[in-house]
């Protein structure tokens, strides 16, 4: 009778809006047979189990168990003659109420067992100290030393992101795991084992929602639209009006206000820049998400950030070290014409090697790109003079006059005459093709380029209802439906991409209208 409560147990959940559709497996009847009543009749793995579920019943209806957190110190004197402090911290157990039937963290149970064995159960998260009094004399059996270092909070994990979100009262289970793919999709987090790390991508977005819509990114606000949506949801509220008075307003500013109103006041740069520190010279050193990936700058230097470096390990040295690497840049000598400086880089479309205009020349430099089969750091001079002189002349064709050129283009290795191509099947040929060989390939008739198999399918677009596809282009793997071009954001890739994912991106778009056609 000590352990039964006055009144039965309630319990009822924390989570405003759970959604609690699923019942607890509880022993059902007027009776609960005990565990070795039922051990007689099935026995085995179907044993425990009824176990388990019977001592959680139990436990959770009997009173809370009762103890003091104890601090302890103990002195002693040292074989050198020194005095000596030792301190040990744990919980006495007073009552051990629900104990005496279940421990949280032990499976094994022992209803008529012995509480303090039960208590000990649950030694990895407090620890039980003996009765002690002041100026007890104690034996040393065994004399440890041990190091504590605090940490910093652990990063989120799925799990831990999802509990949070339940404590904010901010979405709901059915929503939980639409939530955690949408910001890995959107490139927010990026996984490192099981912890999500947030990029420079997030920090930019955080920054803009705090700075210009801090009333959209309130947690309490969030909560507001759950009930809200859950008021629609039952009939209460019609959802028309309610979504209306939301973008354009209900006596207050609504979404399109702010939005229209903000756009003024917004400093990209700065919204879109993280201060890292300043260096000898006292000049900022900023981290920025770009287009093509995050970062860094200083003055008019720039330098790209590793995708696998979290934020938080970008420290000042860090990134001056970056700054401060070799470029990539090769110098492979001078053009016999010029006297100019031939380098090879690596650019935004892959390597190249260029030749350098003085520093006042308005002329642009030429530029070649690498051979697939050449690479950056084995390319030689002969090599970059021989790019450098595409597209080359090959000769004349006798019954056209017109010349003959090898070109390298955006669909690869090519011959041109007049407004006639005919393609070529390796890069090499561009500098080995003769004449007569040019003439045969136009003496053939034209082949048709096939088009490229699609790198993935992802089924009807919901807005146009074409087949979504996905293929590789000329800067990269693409999302179309057939009229809008969608690409691939940092953090995409063409294996994890999703259907609704493919449809985002054609959604944001097709949201710009239409490309502009360039003027000739």
């Amino acid at each position: 009778a000590d352990y039964v409560p006055d009144e039965p147990r309630l319990y009822a959940s924390k989570v405003k809006n759970a959604q609690e559709a699923h019942e607890a497996i509880r022993p059902a009847g007027d009776a609960f047979r005990t565990p070795n009543e039922v051990g007689e009749e099935v026995g085995g793995d179907e044993s425990k189990l009824y176990e388990l579920i019977w001592t959680r019943t139990v436990a959770s209806q009997m009173k809370d168990a009762k103890g003091e957190r104890v601090h302890v110190r103990l002195g002693a004197t040292t074989s050198a003659g020194r005095d000596a402090e030792f301190g040990a911290s744990g919980l006495v157990i007073t009552f051990p109420g629900f104990m005496k039937a279940y421990v949280e963290g032990s499976d094994s149970a022992e209803p008529n067992g012995d509480d303090t064995a039960r208590a000990d159960s649950k030694q990895d998260q407090e620890r039980r100290l003996p009765a002690m009094a002041v100026g007890d004399s104690l034996d040393v059996v065994e004399l440890a030393s041990s190091s504590h270092e605090t940490k910093p909070p652990a990063r989120y994990t799925e799990a831990s992101l999802v509990r949070r979100l339940e404590e904010l009262a901010i979405g709901r289970p059915s929503t939980y795991a639409s939530i955690i793919s949408t910001i890995q999709d959107r490139g927010y987090v990026w996984k490192k084992g099981t912890a999500l790390v947030p990029s420079f991508t997030a920090f930019a977005t955080i920054s803009l929602l705090e700075t210009h819509f801090p009333e959209f990114v309130d947690f309490a606000f969030t909560a507001r639209m759950e009930d809200d949506l859950d008021s629609i949801a039952r009939g209460e509220t019609e959802a028309i009006p309610w979504l209306s008075g939301f973008y354009f307003g209900n006596g207050r500013p609504g979404l399109h206000q702010l939005v229209t109103e903000q756009m003024s006041e917004m400093d990209p740069r700065q919204l879109n820049s993280i201060v890292i520190g300043a260096d000898s010279n006292g000049e900022k050193v900023e981290a920025r998400s770009g287009r093509f990936g995050p970062f860094l700058s200083r003055g008019e230097q720039t330098a790209p950030i590793p995708e696998d470096l979290p934020p938080d390990e970008l420290t000042l040295e860090k990134a001056i070290e970056l700054l401060e690497a070799p470029s990539g840049d090769r110098p492979l000598g001078q053009h016999p014409d010029s006297d100019l400086d031939v380098v090879a880089k690596t650019g935004r479309y892959g390597p190249y090697v260029v030749i350098e205009e003085p520093e006042d020349s308005k002329q642009k430099p030429k530029t070649a790109s690498l051979f697939k089969d050449m690479n950056l750091d084995t390319v030689t001079l002969e090599q970059a003079l021989e790019l450098l002189s595409l597209p080359r002349v090959i000769g004349v064709d006798p019954e056209t006059e017109e010349e003959i050129t090898a070109q390298n283009g955006r669909y690869g290795p090519y011959l041109k005459q007049g407004k006639d191509s005919r393609s070529l099947e390796t890069e090499d040929q561009l500098l080995t093709i003769d004449l007569d060989h040019a003439l045969k390939l136009f003496a053939q008739p034209k082949k048709r380029r096939t088009a490229k198999p699609p790198l993935k399918e992802l089924g009807p677009d919901p807005v146009s209802k074409a087949e979504m596809v996905v293929k590789d282009g000329r800067f990269g793997p693409y999302v179309t439906d057939g009229e809008f071009n969608a690409s691939l954001r940092v953090g995409d890739s063409v294996e994890s991409l999703t259907p609704e994912r493919g449809a985002e991106l054609l959604a944001e778009r097709r949201a710009k209208g239409p490309a502009k056609k360039k003027k000739k």
